[in-house]
């Protein structure tokens, strides 16, 4: 039996434990020398890319992995699953990391001056939460890996501009941690009427409850409100902004890139996947999701357009783009979720791409203010063109991912009847 013959059933769990081991190391590597914290990471998201990979093959060659963890089967013991939607999410996470890791480098010394270990830390750290959020077959394990990334988030926050993302952070701390209170409120509803954690096993037992049980129906409204917190849904976005414009660029890459893609990941997965498809559609909350996705693509357009400072428009076309993708899940056809998943992939590399663009311009010129970026393409040839694709694609021109993402969402919305939702595509995207 070669190494890797050992190693490889318990690939599903290094999914998390690696970047949890890497990220307690970090500051003992530090210690040793802080120019060591860049490549220690570095290598750390490299392995968890490799490992993420691997699991993602193996599920298209044999299909959904399971694994359990301690001496419990599941449903009474955890679990991950690993199916063909969350290995390619978490490859999306760990490739993101990865590039996010190779681009930190001189922008965190810059940014973050004598924290660098500090940051290194937090963000492999962040990088467990997501991907444990993605993988985990359990409900209440969710809830605390739902935790460490939050409380991650709020420290790679707060390490940016002086004073404004302290501010920023602790916004985010009172928003997030009022979503996390709706989220565990309706763990507490579920568990009261299924008796069980694991989301496939509850699954199961949800489906043969009678429809219009109340407990479940409020345990649906207060996961659907925790997660529009999380991901910052139109009107209750308000800690969004401040959060991706005074982060470090490096974080702001990082939480926009991924953050609000497995929090959205997250409540497509419990409207779907916990509650049955059925009921959602019943209690008229695929209805009442579309539109306010709708609402969110106008209004976060409109508000990106009114601002100057770069990292700040890009927070609010981040509204926009997450009404696009929560649109397409909405209209519950299979051509508007093909919609809404490939937006995903578009937002998440896209928009993380668009950050890092904002981050080395900073780093290069001190500027953040659109209006003074004449002859910005003679400076740094090389970054704009960088930006301009990410941005085209975001805008949704012919030949981009963006464009095919918003096609599907618009036949999604015509097979659904909704003639208004293609309208509101066509005026966001001429607005963008």
């Amino acid at each position: 039996m070669t190494g890797f013959d050992f190693i490889a059933p318990h690939l599903p769990v290094l999914t998390v434990v690696v970047p949890l081991i890497a990220g307690f190391l970090t500051p003992i590597v530090g210690w040793i020398d802080k120019r060591l914290s860049w490549y220690w990471v570095m290598l750390a998201m490299f392995v968890v890319l490799l490992i993420a990979g691997s699991n993602l093959v193996t599920v298209i060659d044999s299909g959904t992995i399971h694994y359990k963890l301690g001496g419990w089967d599941p449903p009474f013991g955890i679990e991950y699953v690993i199916d063909l939607l969350n290995g390619f999410v978490c490859l999306i996470i760990a490739f993101i990391g990865f590039m996010v890791s190779i681009y930190s480098l001189e922008s965190v010394k810059k940014e973050v001056p004598g924290k660098t270990t500090a940051f290194y830390t937090v963000f492999l750290l962040l990088i467990t939460g997501l991907m444990g959020m993605t993988i985990t077959g359990d409900i209440f394990n969710f809830y605390v890996f739902l935790e460490i990334s939050s409380l991650t988030a709020y420290a790679l926050i707060a390490m940016g501009d002086r004073g404004d993302g302290v501010v920023a952070s602790f916004n985010y701390l009172i928003m997030g941690t009022v979503a996390a209170s709706f989220i565990l409120l309706g763990i507490g509803y579920l568990y009261a009427v299924t008796g069980t954690l694991n989301m496939a096993d509850m699954q199961s037992i949800l489906q043969n409850l009678p429809e219009n049980n109340k407990v479940v129906l409020a345990a649906l409204a207060f996961f659907m409100a925790g997660f529009s917190i999380k991901v910052g849904l139109f009107p209750l976005h308000a800690w969004l902004p401040d959060a991706y414009t005074h982060a470090p660029s490096t974080a702001s890459a990082l939480i926009a890139g991924l953050m609000t893609k497995v929090g959205v990941y997250a409540m497509i997965r419990f409207m779907f996947c916990v509650f049955t498809p059925a009921f959602v559609i019943d209690v008229n909350m695929t209805e009442i999701l579309t539109w306010a996705a709708a609402l969110a693509i106008i209004v976060g357009s409109v508000l990106a357009i009114a601002q100057s400072d770069i990292k700040r428009m890009l927070a609010y076309s981040s509204i926009s783009q997450i009404g696009y993708i929560l649109l397409g899940f909405g209209l519950v056809n299979v051509i508007g979720m093909q919609g809404g998943l490939l937006h995903i992939m578009n937002h998440a590399f896209m928009k993380c791409a668009l950050f890092l663009v904002a981050g080395a311009i900073f780093y290069r010129t001190g500027i953040r203010n659109i209006y003074q970026f004449q002859g910005l393409g003679k400076k740094m040839p090389v970054t704009t063109t960088v930006f301009l694709i990410a941005a085209l694609s975001m805008i949704g021109v012919p030949g981009t991912v963006g464009f095919t993402s918003k096609w599907y969402l618009a036949l999604g919305s015509i097979e659904a009847d909704q003639w208004l939702f293609v309208a509101v595509i066509l005026v966001s995207s001429l607005l963008n």
